[in-house]
C-alpha cells in the first residue's frame, strides 16, 4: 500500500515516516500543499495523511481540490486544529477521518487499516483469498493453514494484489507501490519480489500479461 504522508513538521514527519513503513507500507514524504497537489495529480496512491496548516497551499485547500478532480482515495486528516468547527469544516471538504495531535501512533495505524479496509470494500479484518490469508494489524501471512514469511515487499505486493483479484497492475504502478521516491530500484526488483511470491504460495498465483503488466485472477487455483 502506497501512502502520501503531508507534514511540514520534519520531526514528525520522519518519525510517521519510520513508523509506518515496516508495517508493509510505502510512504511518499512531501512538506507543503503545492508539492502534494502536484503528487496526487500525477501519481497513484491507496491513501493520504495530510496535515492542515501546510506553507504554498493549506491542507483544506489540497482537500477540496482533489476531491473536485473526482479523486476517491482515503484521506486522513493529521491537525493540532481541534475545534468542532475545524472538524467540521475538514470533513466536509472531503476528509475520511481525523485525528488531533498530538496522538498516539497505535491509533494512528488502526485508523489508516479502517481506512483502507472501508475503501476496499471489506467489513473483517482479515483479507482472504482462496487458501490465503492475510492479517494488516499483524502482518501474519498464512497458505493453507500454515504460517508463510514474507519479506516487507513480498507482503506488500501480496497484500496489494489479493486485495484487488482481477485487476491488472502494470509494472510502474507495482513499482510505485513498493518503492518510495528516496529509494533505488534495481531493474529486475519487481521480478523477483514475484518469482518468491510464487514460490512460497504456488506457481500460479500471479499471471503475467506479456507487456501490460499482472494480475491475480480471481479464478486463480
Amino acid at each position: 500500500m502506497r501512502v502520501l504522508l503531508v507534514e511540514d513538521d520534519i520531526s514528525l514527519g520522519s518519525g510517521l515516516q519510520t513508523a509506518l513503513k515496516p508495517e508493509g507500507y510505502t510512504v511518499d514524504w512531501l512538506t507543503d500543499g503545492l508539492q502534494a497537489l502536484h503528487a496526487l495529480e500525477t501519481e497513484s496512491f491507496d491513501l493520504v495523511i495530510l496535515d492542515l496548516g501546510l506553507p504554498r497551499l493549506d491542507g483544506i485547500s489540497v482537500l477540496k481540490q482533489t476531491r473536485a478532480q473526482g479523486k476517491a482515495l482515503p484521506v486522513l486528516v493529521l491537525t493540532a486544529r481541534d475545534s468542532i468547527e475545524n472538524r467540521i469544516e475538514g470533513l466536509d471538504s472531503g476528509a475520511d477521518d481525523y485525528l488531533i495531535k498530538p496522538f498516539d501512533v497505535t491509533e494512528l495505524k488502526a485508523r489508516i487499516r479502517a481506512l483502507l479496509r472501508r475503501s476496499s470494500g471489506r467489513s473483517e479484518s482479515i483479507i482472504r483469498f482462496k487458501d490465503i490469508e492475510l492479517e494488516p494489524a499483524s502482518q501474519q501471512v498464512s497458505y493453507q493453514g500454515k504460517v508463510v514469511n514474507l519479506t516487507r515487499r513480498e507482503y506488500a505486493l501480496l497484500h496489494e494484489m489479493i486485495n484487488q483479484p482481477g485487476h491488472v497492475f502494470t509494472r510502474d504502478t507495482l513499482q510505485q507501490l513498493l518503492y518510495g521516491w528516496d529509494e533505488d530500484v534495481e531493474s529486475n526488483a519487481l521480478e523477483v519480489h514475484i518469482h518468491h511470491l510464487r514460490k512460497k504460495f504456488y506457481s500460479g498465483l500471479i499471471r503475467t500479461i506479456r507487456g501490460i503488466g499482472y494480475v491475480i485472477d480471481k479464478s486463480s487455483p
